[in-house]
């Protein structure tokens, strides 16, 4: 930790989390206040405690070897404790914070490093007090609480339910469900001061390394080189030991595989002369993300049909971000993008009809079969896309991740796109209604063009929206900036 002039909060503030050098220092200030912001709802919660399980320690398999640890996002936008197998807990009545950790064997020392006392912890984290995991039964009964609250929810992106806490003799106390995880997943969804500078940090470090791929870009690299470009700028330059998520590092028609680059497609094919190549890459920095797609071709040079889709998505992207304020559907910007979309596929002649008729046909799916955009904070997919609301089941936007009405504080993706994904318009070709506004002969010739996606982070303003991305968006700068081939 090092001392920063931070002043919101007496002591405490001082404390900041940096990788050193140039890199950004993030307050601790940004977990108290979380805190704070979560007491504030739980003030009608008599004699209650609430209480949160971080991330374990985990093995590959049956192996000695571990993946590098990351913390659990709630347990992470509380504490911002990056050590494994901690819990924690916040007296409502007090508004005490105690941290429980771990008691290490001798050995760690040895083979880990130095093993810390509780008040070093203490410290450290700005909490309460500090105590061993093998005290949690004894200290929680010393506070007699009428309620522990414990997290429980599923996430409505990955479906998955969050698994609860476990101590021993946990069943002991009276738990419940029905606050922590409706609360805590509601105040992830509106970022506060510190969180949105962290936020502008990551995007910056993150546009400034996809500029330097694209200036690095040539045709007979392969695309797992332009991976490692980007997760060695931003980790030599900003300090971030992980990524958002998986590269997608797509050429060709791999650039039409909406998450390409999992094991099974390992961004491995060479760039070959005249291709489109779409990198959708961000960092993450004190757990926070930036996720952020550049398309553009290989060689530095758009073909006509390239500039002709690029500029059509461009177009889309643009409209969203100048219509995103509080007060609008996010459901009604992802059509709002479908319609500009559609007006420009007309004007190249892929599709014919009129755009009423061409949305509620749902033919723009078939091109951009993925919602336009998501929550981003912690998680790159942040959770609360659909508290309080349901969920379409129509195409294209049944895969939107949230439908909310903006608020001033969001932060979400823009990230329209066209792709030509061969089994989707097999499909289409084959299905009576949507064929006939598709013109097939024009299309047969897109089949191996791939995709382009162009994807931004904004903030949600009092009046409009800030866009934290700082990557060309025209075919002009684009052009420009790959004629400084940096090789």
């Amino acid at each position: 930790l090092q001392r920063s002039q931070l002043a919101s909060f007496p002591m405490a503030s001082e404390l900041v989390f940096d990788q050193g050098l140039q890199t950004y220092k993030v307050p601790i200030s940004l977990h108290i206040k979380n805190r704070q912001r979560l007491l504030s709802k739980a003030e009608s919660l008599v004699q209650s405690i609430l209480f949160f399980e971080g991330g374990r320690t985990r093995n590959n398999y049956d192996t000695d070897t571990e993946p590098i640890f990351i913390q659990e996002s709630f347990f992470h936008y509380l504490f911002g404790v990056k050590e494994p197998d901690c819990y924690a807990a916040i007296d409502v009545s007090t508004r005490k914070t105690i941290l429980f950790i771990p008691r290490l064997p001798e050995e760690y020392a040895t083979w880990l490093g130095e093993i810390k006392p509780p008040q070093d912890f203490k410290d450290l984290y700005a909490v309460d007090e500090v105590y061993y995991t093998d005290q949690i039964k004894d200290i929680l009964s010393e506070l007699k609480p009428k309620t522990l609250h414990i997290l429980e929810g599923e996430n409505s992106d990955s479906g998955l339910s969050f698994v609860k806490p476990h101590f021993d003799k946990i069943e002991e106390f009276h738990l419940t469900t029905d606050f922590l995880y409706s609360t805590l997943t509601e105040l992830r969804v509106f970022k506060t001061k510190e969180e949105i500078d962290l936020l502008r940090y990551v995007n910056e470090i993150s546009s400034k390394a996809h500029i330097h791929v694209m200036k690095s870009c040539r045709p007979g690299m392969m695309e797992y080189q332009l991976e490692s470009l980007f997760l060695n700028y931003v980790y030599y330059h900003g300090g971030c030991r992980h990524v958002a998520y998986t590269s997608i590092c797509g050429t060709g028609c791999n650039s039409a595989v909406l998450h390409y680059g999992h094991a099974a497609a390992a961004n491995n094919r060479q760039l070959v002369d005249g291709d489109i190549i779409l990198l959708d890459m961000g960092a993450q920095y004190h757990h926070y993300v930036a996720d952020i797609t550049c398309s553009y071709p290989v060689n530095g040079k758009f073909t006509q049909s390239q500039r002709e889709i690029f500029e059509i998505v461009a177009a889309a992207q643009s409209a969203v971000i100048k219509e995103a304020k509080p007060g609008i559907s996010y459901t009604d910007l992802h059509l709002l993008a479908e319609r500009v979309i559609l007006e420009g596929l007309l004007r190249l002649g892929l599709v014919q009809g009129t755009i009423e008729d061409l949305l509620e046909n749902r033919i723009a799916p078939i091109f951009m079969p993925h919602g336009l955009g998501h929550f981003y904070g912690i998680d790159v997919h942040d959770c609360g896309g659909y508290n309080g609301i349901k969920r379409s089941s129509l195409p294209g936007l049944k895969s939107l991740r949230t439908g909310r009405v903006l608020e001033e504080g969001m932060t979400l993706t823009v990230e329209p796109g066209i792709y030509f994904i061969k089994h989707l318009f097999k499909k289409a070709f084959e299905d009576p209604t949507k064929s006939r506004f598709l013109q097939q002969d024009k299309i047969q010739p897109f089949l191996s063009f791939g995709g382009i996606r162009l994807e931004d982070d904004i903030l949600i303003t009092n009046d409009g929206c800030e866009n934290f991305t700082k990557c060309p968006r025209s075919v002009e700068e684009i052009e420009s900036l790959m004629k400084e081939n940096i090789h």
